[in-house]
Formats: structure tokens, C-alpha cells, sequence
């Protein structure tokens, strides 16, 4: 029964956590002069990621230099920061975490093709809108609903949309539709779109103009007045996200309120035309060859930036966890104290670690990544950067899973060792130092070098809070140049070339410990030879 007080405790600590952490006020953490934006950098022709600064660009934060992001909300973004009177600062955050981001701080304002829902309204607030636009869906040419008209003709097909959008909502008004899964983001529908896996998405009409530009094989339908979606005047509209009670909403509006219509019409049609999709079309009639040149030429300083940093994460994160797991695993193998203080005190302390090894063992790393990073900005208005957040996610979650591999090691060495240094006069710690621990990191390496395979691919999840990991460039590139094949091959062969060249060092290592592979017995020894 006393393993059950501890769950209990850990799920009281879950609620009140949830009733102390508020918002972060407006202007809290960002420095005053600069105008911090929040967007996917992934949903042309509103934001795509590119490598250079054309048609305007603005360098992404993090990666200046390397990445840039345009379109249409990045102009919209440009003017707001001129009439604010500060610098511009892109932050490149995937589409879940823009709101956590918003409130916790990290950035000043979300400007991503965002609209202005009831539901969102309860959470930020948002300015007048910048963009008003029509729903449509996209399906594949050569399918069944390509000549589809209304609502009515998309009867009995598989239909989805993003994920945390009304446009998932509004799926329900097509009669018989068979409703899938939401999706995280465009591409991924692209992908299942044009893979048969569903017969369309919704979307917004600049979208679907770029779907179709940059797919020949997708089709856009648009619906004639009382033939398509009921919508809300707010849910086709586009604004500015912002934290609640934000004195700049205001001075925004005003900003806004200076852009002619004429002039934002201007910027979206300039957008349709400078998205880079329109340019990986080049190479679509010289083959698969040209299009994996054409993506490492654009994309291949990028890919290898997120390889190195992808890296850095694993095997810092695996050392470091690795010196938790040996602090923790030796620290559990104690003997129990015969003070009856101290034994107090380790009994706490073993009930603590116990909470931390599964709690970290037992909840994805993804779920840990969004709680870590944006819960304590939200509990403590502590903005962390997002490399150093990497670190901290992933050591302490491999020191969970490495303590009690070091335990194993520990329990597995014979106990005669234990009983032959205690006889020398050995304390424990001595034992463990000189005795024990030399035995367990050669039976552990094994271990330890999955562990470090592991953190290699499981970085990918840290592009929740838009980490600029191997995987989170590969999926801007592909979400900018809609050649998902193709990108995410290259990907794959570069995490493949990652995992295989840590293994073969770690073989190599294991057999240097190992020591020679053939020891030769003094007795077989003839001394006539």
C-alpha cells in the first residue's frame, strides 16, 4: 500500500500545479525593443522557410544566416514592427505550440494565418483582421470528387483538416463525409492526400492555389455562394494573436487600419508568386535525380545544421543523463542507515527518485518537452532557450531510464566482490568507485549505446516546441517546397548515417574495454619454445 501514497501524492501535485500557473502578463519577458512573431514558417504562401533573404525575407531567430521566412504574414509582421518602432524577430514554433508560446512568453505576438475563434478568444486576444479569405478543399485530380461542386457531391469521402483549426469543424456540414483523424499540419495532408490515404482536406483558398500550383496531380474546389460552408464571419477572417491584455492591440489596429485593401491584395498575390514551392516545380520533368539535387542545393546547409545540433543533443544529453543515472543507481543501492535520522531521510529520498524515474519512464517525451518547456515559463516566468531545454528534456529523461540500467550493472556483479572489499575494510562508496563501477560501465555500455541511438531519432519529437532539429528542418523544407518523397528520404538517409557511424564507434569502444580477443594460459606456455 505505501507504493500507492506516492501515486496519489505525484497526482495531487498534477492538480495544483494546474491551479498556480497563470499566464505570463503582456511585455513580461520579451526585451521592449523587439516585436517577437510566432509562425510555423511552413504554410505558404502566409509563411515558408527559405535559405536566402529574397523578396524580403527576415532572417529566422536561431538560425540567422542560414534560414529566412517569407510570405504574406511575414510583410504583414514587417509593417506592424515598423509602426511599433522596434525590430522584427521571427521565431519559427510549430503550429500546436504557438499559443503555449504566446502565453508563456516567448513570444510578443502570432501572426500565421491564425483566425479569431471564439474558443481562442477565451485564451489571447486578437486584433482586427489582416486577411479575409474563403474555404475550399483540395482533392487529387484523377480522383473521385475532382468534379465536385457543392458539399453535397463530396458525399461518403474522406475528408480532414489541421489539427486545433475550425476547418476541422466545419467538415461535419458535408453530408454522409467520412470524417478522419485531424492532421498536425498541411503536410502531412498533403501527403496522405496524395497518396490515396484520404480523398481531400480543407483549407483556405491562398492554400489551395498553392497545393495546385506546386502538385499538377491536387485540384482546388471552390463553391458557388450558398453551395459550400456556413462560416462564421470570424472564422474566415485572419488577425493578430496577442496576449491578453496586451497594450500594443491598440497600436496594431491602428497599424492595420493604414493597409488598404488594395495593398494587401498586392502582398498576397506577390506571395503566391515568390513561394518557393513555385520554383521546386522547375525540376518536376527532369526526373527524381534533379529533384534530390535541386532540395540538397536549397536545403542541404540546413539539413546538415540540424543534423549537427540533433547530435549535440544526444550524445551531451546521454552523458549527461548517464552521470544521473550512475549518481541515482549507486544512490539506491545503499544500504539502509542505522541512525534513524538519516534513514528517514533515505527513505525520503529513494521515495523521490523513485517518483522521478517513473514519472519519466512512464509519460512520452513529448508530453515532458511541452510540461518542462512552457510550464515553467507559465509557473515561473523562467523563458528558457530552446537548445538548453533540449538538453535538460533529454538528459533527464535518459537519467531515469539510465539508473536503472546502472542498478542492473550494479546487482549483476557477484557478490563475493561486495563481501571481498568489505573485508579489506572497504566503505561503500569505496567498494562502488574501485570495485564495483569499473565492472558496470563495461556491462552497460551496450545500453548505453542504445540509449544514445535512441536520443538520436527521438530528438524529432522535440519539434513540438520547434527545436531546430534534423527533423524540424526537414519538415519546413518539405512544408515549403511540397516535395515530401523526396525530403524526407534525404532526412532518413542522414539520421541512417548518424545511428550506423554511433554504432560503429561504440563497437569499436566495447572491444577496447573488451581487451585482447584470445588470452593465452601461462601453463599452456612451453619455456622451451
Amino acid at each position: 500500500m505505501k507504493k500507492h501514497y506516492w501515486i496519489w501524492a505525484l497526482f495531487a501535485l498534477c492538480l495544483s500545479f494546474g491551479q498556480w500557473t497563470s499566464p505570463v502578463a503582456a511585455d513580461e519577458q520579451t526585451p521592449p525593443d523587439q516585436f517577437r512573431v510566432g509562425m510555423e514558417a511552413g504554410y505558404a504562401p502566409f509563411n515558408w522557410t527559405q535559405t536566402t533573404d529574397a523578396n524580403g525575407a527576415v532572417p529566422i531567430s536561431g538560425e540567422e544566416g542560414s534560414a529566412f521566412a517569407g510570405g504574406y504574414d511575414v510583410q504583414i509582421a514587417k509593417k506592424i514592427a515598423e509602426g511599433l518602432g522596434k525590430e522584427l524577430v521571427i521565431v519559427k514554433t510549430q503550429w500546436d505550440g504557438l499559443a503555449p508560446a504566446l502565453q508563456s512568453g516567448t513570444i510578443d505576438a502570432v501572426i500565421a494565418g491564425m483566425s479569431p475563434t471564439a474558443e481562442r478568444r477565451e485564451q489571447i486576444d486578437f486584433t482586427d483582421p489582416y486577411y479575409e479569405s474563403d474555404l475550399v478543399v483540395v482533392v487529387r485530380k484523377d480522383g473521385d470528387f475532382a468534379d465536385a461542386k457543392s458539399l453535397a457531391d463530396l458525399s461518403g469521402a474522406k475528408i480532414t483538416a489541421q489539427l486545433n483549426t475550425f476547418h476541422y469543424t466545419v467538415i461535419d456540414q458535408i453530408p454522409d463525409v467520412d470524417k478522419e483523424q485531424a492532421m498536425r499540419d498541411f503536410s502531412s495532408m498533403r501527403v496522405a492526400l496524395a497518396s490515396g490515404i484520404i480523398d481531400g482536406y480543407v483549407s483556405e483558398r491562398p492554400e489551395g492555389v498553392t497545393a495546385v500550383g506546386a502538385n499538377p496531380d491536387l485540384e482546388m474546389i471552390e463553391f458557388a455562394d450558398g453551395a459550400g460552408f456556413e462560416t462564421n464571419p470570424e472564422d474566415v477572417q485572419v488577425a493578430v494573436g496577442m496576449r491578453k491584455g496586451d497594450s500594443d492591440v491598440a497600436a496594431v489596429n491602428q497599424i492595420l487600419a493604414g493597409i488598404s485593401q488594395e495593398e494587401r491584395t498586392d502582398l498576397m498575390d506577390q506571395a503566391i508568386i515568390q513561394q518557393p514551392a513555385d520554383a521546386s516545380g522547375e525540376t518536376a520533368d527532369q526526373g527524381l535525380i534533379a529533384d534530390f539535387k535541386k532540395i540538397i542545393d536549397d536545403y542541404g546547409m540546413l539539413f546538415l545544421r540540424g543534423a549537427g545540433l540533433t547530435l549535440f543533443i544526444a550524445i551531451v544529453s546521454t552523458a549527461i543523463g548517464l552521470l544521473i543515472g550512475l549518481l541515482v543507481g549507486v544512490f539506491r543501492t545503499l544500504p539502509l542507515s542505522e541512525n534513524p535520522v538519516s534513514r528517514f531521510f533515505q527513505r525520503v529520498v529513494n521515495g523521490l527518485l523513485t517518483i522521478y524515474i517513473e514519472v519519466f519512464r512512464g509519460t512520452p517525451m513529448m508530453v515532458q518537452a511541452m510540461v518542462i518547456f512552457y510550464g515553467t515559463a507559465l509557473a515561473f516566468g523562467v523563458s528558457m532557450n530552446r537548445t538548453i531545454a533540449a538538453l535538460l528534456i533529454v538528459s533527464i529523461n535518459t537519467g531515469a531510464y539510465m539508473s536503472e540500467i546502472v542498478r542492473g550493472g550494479i546487482f549483476a556483479v557477484d557478490d563475493g566482490q561486495f563481501e571481498a572489499a568489505q573485508a579489506i575494510g572497504m566503505t561503500h562508496w569505496q567498494t562502488m568507485i574501485k570495485v564495483v563501477l569499473p565492472q558496470v560501465m563495461r556491462n552497460i555500455l551496450p545500453a548505453t549505446g542504445n540509449e544514445i541511438i535512441i536520443n538520436i531519432k527521438d530528438t524529432a519529437v522535440l519539434s513540438v516546441i520547434s527545436v531546430a532539429d534534423l527533423f524540424f528542418q526537414g519538415t519546413s523544407a518539405a512544408g515549403t517546397n511540397f516535395q515530401y518523397f523526396q525530403t524526407f528520404a534525404i532526412i532518413g538517409v542522414i539520421y541512417l548515417v548518424l545511428t550506423v557511424s554511433a554504432t560503429q564507434i561504440l563497437r569499436f569502444v566495447e572491444r577496447k574495454m573488451d581487451g585482447p580477443s584470445a588470452y593465452v594460459k601461462l601453463e599452456d606456455i612451453n619455456p622451451n619454445e
